[in-house]
């Protein structure tokens, strides 16, 4: 089984990001839960979104504390939450952001790093920060779990409130093509 924590900040789609990523899983003949995290919610405050996936029937619905994967749909979330928390051993970072990966610090844990400045990317498509679908692409393109043909279809089959379709399946798109992978060393990682 394969445990993805995603973080954003709440108007921006995180959870329905999860939503269609596991949509878009299931279509691929896998199995797959979204789990929704609500707390204190309020536009621009931290949440979480949680994921599994597996070849067989998953029953675990709870909030993911030790994942492979932690997907950052807002640059700025690791500044009031720890993202890195629990995070296993040689795991997976898909973050968003315009700075290098020289710029970045990272535990040791992290051994992939997919990076994409999606903030710029979704200005020049939505004209506002809204950066989930871009980030599927994201990471899509970092973790090969999913390909970007059921991305876009579980994108087809989404409600979005403030874009268009054709918006939100360029934002797959181009979060997939701009999106950098780096695997990293332990001595990089540090």
């Amino acid at each position: 089984m394969i445990e993805i924590r995603m973080h954003g900040r709440g108007g921006q789609g995180t959870v329905l990001a999860a939503a269609m990523l596991a949509k878009a899983l299931v279509a691929e003949g896998r199995h797959a839960v979204a789990v929704p995290s609500f707390g204190f919610e309020r536009r621009g405050a931290p949440v979480a979104a949680f994921l599994r996936v597996d070849d067989k029937p998953i029953r675990r619905m709870t909030n993911i504390y030790e994942p492979h994967c932690v997907l950052c749909i807002d640059p700025t979330v690791g500044r009031a939450v720890n993202v890195f928390e629990g995070l296993q051993p040689g795991g997976t970072l898909v973050q968003t952001t315009a700075r290098g990966l020289d710029d970045l610090q990272m535990p040791d844990t992290v051994g992939r790093v997919g990076l994409c400045d999606a903030v710029a990317l979704a200005m020049g498509i939505f004209r506002r920060p809204i950066t989930n679908t871009l980030m599927l692409g994201a990471f899509a393109r970092t973790t090969g779990l999913v390909s970007l043909e059921a991305l876009e279809e579980a994108v087809r089959g989404a409600e979005f409130r403030d874009a268009g379709l054709a918006q939100n399946l360029e934002a797959v798109r181009r979060g997939f093509e701009a999106t950098t992978v780096h695997e990293l060393t332990h001595a990089e990682a540090a």
